[in-house]
């Protein structure tokens, strides 16, 4: 049997309408202060006092990546400053001879990177990257010369200069 009626039927719950069997709804009130002498938080967007710890954890989102040590980056490679540097110089003033000491010792770069853990990935793949589109110029550089060069050396011996 049950305990809500003898019977063992359920009891319909009262209706709103007979006799206020459900209470008024709260209405919604403002924000009390805090008590007088109770730190107040400061506002949304501001920065957190001096001394108090920051609004984000040791591993929450956002946080600085800890290499080794807490804010400290990891070594960046030599190689891939040397690769960017000479791709770099490759495009402007050593056309062929910078472009292919840039892909060279941006792929040795990779490979230490990989190795070793160090920074400086995205130097080594710049570096690679502006290096092989200075040797595509200068091949295509090339072509374009020994294209031109036949008919510019019949027409040259073809004129007279007298």
């Amino acid at each position: 049997m049950s305990e809500n009626t003898p019977g063992g039927q359920p009891a319909d719950p009262p209706s709103p309408s007979a006799g206020g069997a459900y209470p008024p709804p709260a209405s919604p009130s403002a924000p009390q202060p805090p008590a007088y002498g109770a730190p107040t938080p400061p506002p949304y967007g501001s920065a957190p006092a001096y001394g108090s710890p920051p609004a984000y954890g040791a591993g929450s989102y956002g946080a600085a990546p800890a290499y080794g040590g807490y804010g400290t980056a990891p070594k960046t490679n030599t190689l891939a400053i040397v690769s960017l540097i000479a791709s770099i110089v490759g495009l402007v003033l050593v056309p062929f001879i910078g472009s292919v000491v840039g892909v060279i010792t941006g792929h040795m770069s990779l490979s230490q990177i990989k190795q070793n853990g160090e920074g400086g990935r995205g130097m080594a793949l710049a570096g690679t990257i502006v290096g092989w589109v200075g040797v595509g110029f200068s091949v295509l550089a090339l072509i374009i010369l020994f294209a031109v060069l036949p008919a510019f050396l019949a027409t040259v011996s073809s004129t007279s200069f007298s």
